[in-house]
């Protein structure tokens, strides 16, 4: 089929024959291969659906030989490809029935790639090569890339890396879903007003139901018959015990923040229960029935009852609280954000041009000026279990980096490179989004002169199922600012952030087949309004960046010296910016080839290593004055020293005012003289005068006409 411009052409072949379903998915000269795998049995003992999205990049689909020298082969996924398998994730996992505890493994591998990035293919080839299969699963599903320069409204369908990367780039939208909804969406905005988005979910929808269709042909073809996994469940005896013991508390214990505390307890009881009354009930399947159980009676409630877990008005925000700085004196800044049980503490550390991540892969190739970090150690949630930097983490830091790229000055007006640390001190909902809150108290603090804050807020929604003729209008309650119970048991997570000028960031993971775009359109408004209340408890913190950086932050200085004086500066094998590094007590001393020099020191060392490279590059004219070291005595004159590395002739003519018979007579080495620049010659070669300098220099050197010998 024609998308974009460009034809994407799926191909299916005995080549993978032993997984249940693959397709190469080709579009332009990127190509990938999805694979679709499940178990032959259960995986006992779990109360989840476990599904594993592997994104595979292949060095050779860039025609590279990529790692390094002594690893020339494919290590851990880059973030970039956790990322996109991240994507697919989110777009498939809700079209699968919950109950099964077969694994399903859908595997991407990068086989070319060339201007077209191949997350987008991996939705769409994922969606085929499960459709085709006989693994138990809703398709399809189908996903679309929009870009949009500023001062054009013209969306640009898939656009390649260069549309991407130019600097114009004022939206980009990664939109997925079927039947008109909504199922997964990923945008990066520079202040883009809410209308934008709306704008571009119902644009990206239409293109998204002509890959569906597409993809529906093909499935209707060639698929398999769904094999049949059916539903394992507690016994009736079971459910009557849990009804007559355990829902009452049900329906006692959730109507706080802290429910989700609570609904632990009820299930602590539950289980003792179980294993005195119904001990061959499988445990597993009694907490998957608590949980279920739990997520009506709240979908009920919000639905039918316009009643929240914790009591709040559907559209209210949980208590704020904003601090900047105060944390450490040694940060180069802090911020410190809560919003109800959610707390963060943002970290920033400024440093030079050379702490710039270096981004090596076979799609993205830059340096990253700014970086934002998450983690999750376990204390945030009270949990125990080993701390490690996982796929989530690396999601939510890149979702707040995203947030906060649009307000962050250019490089040439704030040199640093920017690393903002966000740690999750206690989560009780959306700790992402109140990272991209705690990282601009923290950049304000530190000095970053960032253009506004930005704050962020997550969006839930509880909606009735529709029912199987579709006729009766769906029911549904948008939340503001969900917290745990709402997020575990809500059907969307609806992440928005923003300026009050508009929309950085979006991103959206859901837990049903899809959402009306309407409904996300409300849901954008009602952002709007709880991001405003957050964006003023940041401005009462620090309603701007401080005007200086902070004192224990490396001070940059900028030089620019022509390229013919890069050579000079550098000198050979590097030994004159060493040497000029080491004597300063400099941090960093960068040059471009374009001659910007980038200095960074603490504790006066910039200063004093931007002294001594203006000596060594000043340009010399006649008429400047200097005391010089003589450093070579001949017999026509003497060499003095007037800079670094610079020194000029005095001939013997220009010593004295009178004739001067020997040069020793009157000067000696390392003798510190009165010299004046006379001339500079067509060579570049400095004659200096002593006498034009001081006249009376001889005379005070006790030599006069006279003397000389």
């Amino acid at each position: 089929m024609e998308i974009g411009g460009k034809t994407l052409t799926a191909t299916f072949s005995d080549l993978t024959e032993q997984a249940n379903g693959s397709v190469i998915l080709s579009y332009g000269n990127t190509v990938v291969l999805a694979t679709a795998v499940i178990s032959k049995g259960k995986r006992e003992g779990i109360d989840f659906f476990p599904l594993v999205v592997d994104y595979e990049e292949r060095f050779y689909a860039a025609g590279q030989i990529l790692g390094n020298r002594f690893q020339r082969r494919e290590n851990r996924p880059s973030d970039e490809a956790i990322l996109s398998g991240r994507i697919v994730d989110r777009s498939i996992r809700p079209l699968f029935e919950t109950h099964i505890r077969n694994e399903v493994q859908v595997v991407i591998t990068i086989l070319s790639i060339e201007k077209d990035d191949p997350d987008i293919l991996a939705v769409n080839a994922a969606s085929l090569a499960l459709g085709v299969s006989d693994i138990p699963w809703n398709s399809p599903v189908s996903a679309v890339r929009l870009g949009k320069h500023k001062g054009n409204e013209v969306f640009e369908v898939n656009p390649v890396y260069d549309f991407r990367e130019h600097e114009n780039v004022d939206l980009e939208i990664i939109a997925c879903g079927k039947d008109g909804n909504i199922n997964m969406i990923e945008a990066e905005a520079k202040e883009a007003p809410e209308e934008d988005i709306e704008r571009a979910l119902s644009f990206a929808s239409q293109e998204i139901e002509r890959i569906n269709e597409f993809q529906r042909k093909i499935i209707a073809e060639i698929g398999k018959k769904k094999m049949d996994i059916g539903k394992d469940e507690i016994s009736d005896e079971a459910k009557k015990a849990f009804e007559q013991e355990i829902l009452p508390l049900v329906k006692n214990e959730i109507w706080d923040e802290v429910g989700w505390g609570k609904i632990d307890a009820v299930q602590k009881i539950w289980l003792e229960i179980l294993k005195e009354k119904f001990p061959e009930e499988n445990p597993a399947l009694a907490e998957v029935y608590l949980d279920d159980v739990v997520s009506e009676v709240i979908h009920r409630a919000a639905v039918n009852e316009n009643k929240r877990a914790d009591g709040r008005r559907f559209d209210e925000v949980r208590s704020l609280y904003a601090e900047a700085g105060g944390f450490s004196k040694t940060l180069h800044g802090s911020g410190i954000f809560y919003r109800g049980g959610t707390h963060i503490l943002s970290a920033l550390t400024l440093g030079g041009p050379e702490d710039v991540q270096t981004i090596d892969g076979i799609e993205a190739k830059s340096e990253k000026h700014f970086m934002h970090h998450y983690n999750f150690p376990p204390y945030s949630s009270g949990e125990t279990k080993r701390l490690a930097t996982g796929r989530r983490e690396i999601g939510h830091g890149m979702l707040a980096e995203r947030a906060l790229r649009a307000v962050l000055p250019k490089k040439e007006d704030f040199p640093y490179t920017i690393r903002v640390v966000s740690e999750s001190m206690a989560s009780n909902g959306s700790t992402s989004m109140a990272s991209v809150c705690a990282s601009s108290l923290a950049l304000m603090d530190g000095g970053v002169p960032i253009t506004r804050p930005v704050a962020g807020i997550a969006m839930g929604l509880m909606m009735e199922q529709p029912t199987t003729d579709n006729q009766r209008p769906v029911k549904y309650k948008i939340l503001t600012d969900i917290q745990g119970p709402e997020d575990h048991h809500g059907d969307m997570d609806f992440k928005v952030a923003g300026t009050d000028k508009g929309i950085t960031a979006i991103q959206l993971d859901i837990k049903v087949g899809g959402i009306p775009i309407l409904i996300l359109k409300e849901a954008v408004l009602a952002a709007k309004a709880a991001r405003g209340q957050i964006l003023d408890v940041i401005n009462k913190a620090i309603p701007a960046p401080r005007p200086q950086i902070s004192e224990y932050a490396p001070k940059i200085i900028n030089l620019k010296i022509k390229e013919g004086q890069i050579g000079l500066l550098i000198g050979p094998g590097g030994k004159m910016i060493k040497r000029i590094t080491a004597e300063s007590g400099a941090i960093q001393i960068t040059v471009d080839d374009n001659g910007l020099i980038t200095i960074l020191g603490k504790n006066g060392a910039a200063e004093k290593a931007a002294e001594k490279i203006k000596e060594l590059t000043r340009e010399y004219k006649p008429g400047e004055m200097f005391h010089g070291k003589v450093t070579r005595i001949m017999d026509f004159g003497a060499f003095v020293e007037i800079g670094p590395n610079t020194e000029g002739l005095v001939h013997i003519s220009q010593i004295a005012p009178f004739r001067v018979n020997k040069v020793t007579d009157i000067l000696k080495e390392n003798d510190i003289v009165p010299v004046v620049i006379k001339e500079i010659d067509e060579k570049k070669r400095i004659n200096l005068s002593i006498k034009d300098a001081d006249i009376d220099f001889a005379k005070k050197k006790g030599v006069g006409p006279q003397t000389v010998s």
